[in-house]
């Protein structure tokens, strides 16, 4: 009998967390999608949301949000853009935050190729090194920022190829269509172990630090499960999940 009890009052919880659950539309940042991909199951096992995911370059998906997209939280790969939204009353006021730290690194499919100092850039021995476009993508604009910093913007000008994100940025170089490229370290790695070809972790002061930033959507702010997802990555279980996938967290305050 109090075996049968238990397991009426499990069923209950069930049907009550299923009669709860919703479904939360999360615009992401092409870097962060992989990331997303594990978060979400753990998400729904703790709150019964389910995430509907759409993916892409932060200019592109701002311009998305700005022409009315059904978006309700959107995971940025820059701290400016969102505030853009905020200030442009698409987004709500002070649910902006830090999510994660992105890294850059210079990273080629060939082992070997890339040195454990970059050096490979300045010898320009190579005939393409692909980058994401600045204009839509943060991780561009950084990318833009080490070859300026390393005195290299001149001379590798011209073997430069854009990705329309991050994601296309890294199927050049892995499909061998670039033999280099400035790529998402979380997009290479795996339990921080570099998963194939070579690459250099480029150092953190040649460029500004990519301050990727979450914020809920003007539609979302009814959403519960809008609202549970935002808080559900400021657990410890999800920024566990987050550095494990290549990124850092900004201290606390």
């Amino acid at each position: 009998m109090k075996k049968r009890l238990i397991s009426l009052v499990l069923i209950s919880h069930a049907y009550a967390a299923a009669l709860n659950a919703d479904e939360v539309h999360v615009a992401v940042a092409s870097n962060f999608s992989k990331p997303l991909e594990i978060l979400a199951p753990v998400f729904k096992a703790s709150s019964g949301h389910d995430l509907k995911v759409s993916t892409g370059a932060t200019g592109k998906l701002y311009a998305q949000i700005e022409n009315g997209a059904p978006f309700e939280v959107f995971l940025s790969a820059d701290s400016k853009t969102p505030k853009k939204l905020v200030d442009a009353q698409l987004a709500v006021v002070a649910s902006q935050f830090t999510y994660a730290l992105g890294k850059l690194v210079l990273w080629s499919s060939a082992k070997d190729y890339v040195d454990d100092k970059g050096e490979v850039l300045k010898k320009n021995e190579f005939k393409y090194i692909a980058i994401a476009n600045p204009n839509t993508a943060p991780y561009g604009v950084a990318a833009l920022e080490v070859l300026d910093k390393l005195g290299l913007s001149a001379s590798l000008a011209a073997k430069q190829v854009q990705g329309e994100n991050i994601s296309q940025t890294y199927d050049f170089v892995a499909t061998g269509n670039a033999e280099l490229g400035l790529v998402a370290w979380s997009q290479i790695q795996q339990d921080g172990q570099l998963t194939a070809g070579s690459m250099w972790q480029v150092p953190e002061d040649l460029y500004q630090p990519i301050q990727q930033d979450a914020v809920l959507l003007n539609k979302g702010k009814n959403n519960k499960a809008a609202n549970a997802f935002l808080d559900f990555l400021k657990t410890t279980e999800a920024q566990k999940l987050i550095t494990e996938s290549g990124y850092g967290l900004p201290k606390a305050n």
